[in-house]
Formats: C-alpha cells, structure tokens, sequence
C-alpha cells in the first residue's frame, strides 16, 4: 500500500470518527418549556455520545423581526443573528425544538428564518429562470414539534401543513435534508409519564444522531 493510499484511508477513518457538530435552536419564546426540556434530554444524549453541541434559546434572542423591505434592502444583522448564522454554517446537524402554533413555528421563531435565511446564505437564485443554489447542503436536521392537537387529527384535518412548511419551505429549499420530524401531542392533557416518554425519544435520537458519522 502507497503512502498516499494509507493517507486517504486514515483521513476516511478520522473524518468517520469524527465528533458530529449538532445545533440545537429552541424556538419556543419563553423562557421554560416542554420544548427546552426536549433540548436539554436531546443535547445531554448527544454529548454523551462524543457529540459537540451548540445551542441557541429563542428567548435570549433580541432583534427586530420585520423584514421590512423584503429583498430588497438588507438590514444589519442584530448580534445574535450574526451568531444563530454562525452556528448554523457550523453544524453538521440542526435541531429545531418548537410548539407548533396556528399551523406554524411561532412568529419570533418565524422572524429569525425571515431575518437569516437570505438570499447569499440560504440560497442564491438565478439571474435567468426560477431556479436556485441550495446553500446550506450537506446539513441534515431533526424536527421536534409540540401541539395541543392529537397528530392524527392534524393530519387528517390540516395534512401536517406545519411539517411541510418547515421541511419543505425552509429547510428543504436551502438544501437542509430533514431526517425525522417527530411531534408530540396533546400537551395540554399529557399526564407526566407521558412528558417523560417524549423526553426519553427525544435522547434516543440525540444519542443517534451522534454516532452517526459527521456529513453522514
């Protein structure tokens, strides 16, 4: 065997081995929640597993939320969006931790994709057609959302418009490829041995994500 070829076969081995870089964003606005309780079972999982983490609360987070100008004019990027921008380039892996409310992610959750998720760092369109450069490849995420609606009726009633719109819409379209959406509900009649059930998948996903090799 070539020095070279030992080379490439060592650089597979380490870059197997690798830690997993997982961002871990809580979208829920206030301070506690099932939501970060959530994060804290999946991030302890994941650590545990030879994972690095990073992780950003929406709570902590103070920026204006409107895009006012759409494309059209940029405004500067508050600190923490300059960070929640940094940490994202940074992961391998993203986890978005949030209650689903009127069939989406909360409006302040909703104004840090508006604010981030532009043109030149999600996606670059075309000069000529409708088509676009998917900026963030090479990502995948994991979904957690939280309802007062059973699923199934979400599903039959609303055909998870909450899920597609964040798989699809959002992360799909930057080139994130979603690896599982898991939401749990109804909350508000959870009993607390449920409550921990969801929080025990919640660390078995973390746990499996970060054997998963990094850009795997």
């Amino acid at each position: 065997m070539s020095g070279n070829e030992r080379l490439r076969i060592c650089s597979l081995f380490i870059g197997a081995i690798m830690a997993k870089r997982v961002f871990i964003w809580v979208g829920h606005p206030r301070e506690t929640s099932l939501s970060h309780g959530l994060a804290d079972a999946y991030e302890q999982a994941a650590k545990a597993e030879g994972a690095e983490t990073r992780r950003m609360n929406l709570h902590d987070m103070t920026f204006d939320a409107d895009l006012t100008e759409g494309y059209h004019a940029r405004k500067t990027l508050e600190p923490c969006l300059e960070d929640w921008r940094k940490n994202t380039v940074w992961a391998d892996h993203l986890v978005w931790i949030y209650p689903q409310w009127w069939g989406g992610m909360p409006a302040k959750m909703k104004g840090v994709v508006d604010r981030c998720f532009l043109p030149g760092f999600a996606m670059a369109y075309h000069d000529n057609g409708p088509w676009w450069d998917r900026l963030l490849e090479g990502r995948s995420a994991d979904i957690f959302m939280t309802s007062d609606a059973p699923v199934i009726f979400d599903s039959l009633s609303y055909g998870r418009a909450a899920k597609k719109q964040v798989e699809k819409t959002v992360l799909n379209f930057s080139g994130v490829k979603p690896r599982r959406t898991f939401q749990f509900g109804p909350v508000k009649t959870a009993k607390p041995a449920k409550i921990e059930a969801w929080k025990r998948k919640a660390a078995v996903r973390g746990k499996a994500i970060a054997r998963r090799p990094a850009k795997a």
